[in-house]
């Protein structure tokens, strides 16, 4: 059994997919209220994230778990969605830590990017990114939204 403290990979059939919900849903909560259109988090149940377990990737770490990231691979790179950490747990670098293997798991693929996209309104998350390594390199908008909801960010690895 890997190590509480290593990134662990889960597969569909994982009894923590349970977890990971749980935490994204606690994790995401703060935005409620503050973004338009609501978080896709709200439309997030363990059926979809056993179809990313498929399609993608989904890593975790602590047991119980206390951080998690989807990854997607994409033609040009590696998209990070759902990179979450339990509120208990900020400041000990596991996002970082999560980061740094989402570009070995592109380097690993042969990809040169991480791309990931964040809120608008979320000026906290865009400064969070950027303290990883990303820039903003796009905005752009919902289906049937005139204005920007998101940014899009890029990591050259």
């Amino acid at each position: 059994m890997p190590s509480a403290s290593q990134p662990h990979r889960l597969t569909r059939d994982d009894p923590r997919l349970s977890e990971v919900l749980t935490l994204i849903r606690g994790s995401f909560t703060f935005m409620d209220g503050r973004i338009d259109p609501p978080s896709s988090m709200h439309r997030l149940t363990q059926a979809v994230i056993q179809d990313q377990c498929n399609t993608g990737e989904v890593w975790t770490l602590g047991r119980p778990v206390t951080a998690c990231i989807f990854l997607t691979p994409q033609p040009d790179s590696l998209y990070i969605g759902k990179l979450a950490v339990a509120e208990t747990h900020r400041g000990q670098g596991l996002a970082r830590q999560l980061v740094t293997h989402a570009e070995t798991r592109a380097r690993a693929r042969g990809l040169t990017t991480l791309m990931l996209e964040t809120r608008i309104e979320l000026v906290e998350n865009h400064a969070a990114f950027a303290r990883l390594g990303f820039s903003i390199m796009a905005k752009a908008a919902h289906p049937g939204y005139a204005r920007p909801t998101f940014v899009v960010m890029h990591k050259a690895l």
